[in-house]
């Protein structure tokens, strides 16, 4: 990886499971980081467990509020900035339309207008989702160039992001003009990622924590629904890896990208119910949702073989290793173990096994050229 040491970095969203952990890693890395959010979204939250308001900036405001914003980072000046903040829930959407419309829309315009106030920023990672196409429920996975849309409010808002994205970027920060106004933005996709730390209600892999760590049985929606569950770290490094692009002024890597896990690790529910249950040690079982479930895609897919071919990236983990390291964590924690200190053991393992792999895939194809 690029040296990030005294690298300024502004990430939005760094209370929230995902930020956390970039924070972590940019931290790992090096990196001066500074946060811009509201207060972690859940009690607990891997942003308080693991005490990061003690090793960074962090500024407690809403991206919705522009002059904040704008306030915040040019005290921060920031050489990248990552924009995750966002109502992060399908069904939270349904009923707070208004809220998931005004921070996932707006303040996506509001973080790339503080971006233009600056003019200093040289590189924008804007983090949507995989939800953000026009999902027809078919078994091609989604390429880039797929069309936008969303059924729900919240898949909807992440399509509304990427056409704002796309939008200032040919209006305000052309590629063929980087050289002069000399900032450079992409989008990113990533599946459904999981990790330790993850609290929010109503999704998956906390609840299943939740329900094991009480001895009971979880409650499940759609046990049949398949998603392209990855580890959070497997995003966050093809993150990373498009920033380094970036800041080394190559507009080429100006543009959305999908971050996705290999094709056989795009399970449904009830698998990731048996192996979590069976890492865990306990007995896999689940009661069925009795009540009204809001529509959701059953099937999701995302094609990341512009990423594996022109950004070098791939998966390091398989969907086992990832559910492995999730229950090591919960345990790790939930015997006393510092949070950061787990939290960073298993960024540092992640990087060393990415690099180990990197290295092997280089020697093979050094031998099979020879």
């Amino acid at each position: 990886m690029t040296d990030w040491n005294g690298r300024r970095v502004f990430i939005t969203g760094h209370t929230g499971f995902k930020g956390s952990w970039l924070s972590m890693l940019l931290q790992e890395l090096g990196a001066e980081v500074t946060g811009y959010a509201l207060a972690p979204p859940t009690d607990p939250s891997l942003f308080e467990a693991a005490g990061l308001s003690g090793t960074m900036t962090s500024v407690v405001a809403d991206v919705r509020d522009h002059d904040t914003l704008v306030a915040a980072m040019r005290d921060a000046r920031p050489d990248v900035v990552f924009h995750l903040a966002a109502q992060p829930l399908v069904r939270y959407s349904y009923d707070h339309p208004v809220e998931t419309y005004g921070t996932n829309v707006m303040g996506t315009v509001h973080v790339l207008e503080a971006v233009r106030a600056l003019g200093t920023v040289k590189a924008v990672i804007a983090v949507t989702s995989d939800k953000c196409y026009e999902n027809r429920e078919w078994v091609y996975p989604y390429r880039e160039t797929d069309p936008m849309g969303g059924h729900d409010p919240y898949s909807s808002s992440k399509g509304c992001s990427e056409l704002i994205i796309a939008a200032y970027r040919s209006s305000y920060f052309p590629v063929a003009r980087l050289s002069e106004h000399g900032t450079a933005v992409a989008s990113v996709r990533a599946g459904n990622v999981i990790g330790g730390g993850d609290w929010a209600l109503d999704r998956l892999v906390p609840d299943l924590v939740r329900a094991f760590e009480a001895g009971a049985d979880p409650i499940i929606r759609s046990p049949g629904a398949v998603r392209p569950w990855q580890h959070v770290l497997e995003a966050l490094v093809g993150y990373v890896g498009i920033a380094e692009r970036l800041l080394g002024g190559d507009g080429r890597f100006a543009e959305a990208w999908n971050f996705g896990p290999a094709d056989e690790d795009a399970r449904p529910v009830a698998w990731i119910v048996d192996k979590m249950a069976h890492s865990w040690g306990v007995q896999s079982r689940w009661r069925d949702w009795d009540g009204e479930i809001p529509h959701e895609a059953g099937l999701l897919k995302l094609d990341c073989s512009k990423a594996r071919t022109e950004l070098g990236w791939r998966p390091t983990f398989t969907l086992e290793q990832a559910i492995d390291a999730i229950v090591a964590w919960h345990k790790a924690v939930g015997s006393g173990q510092d949070a950061h200190d787990v939290s960073v053991g298993q960024i540092r393992a992640f990087l060393a096994l990415r690099d180990q792999r990197a290295s092997s895939t280089s020697r093979m194809a050094g031998a099979e050229s020879s």
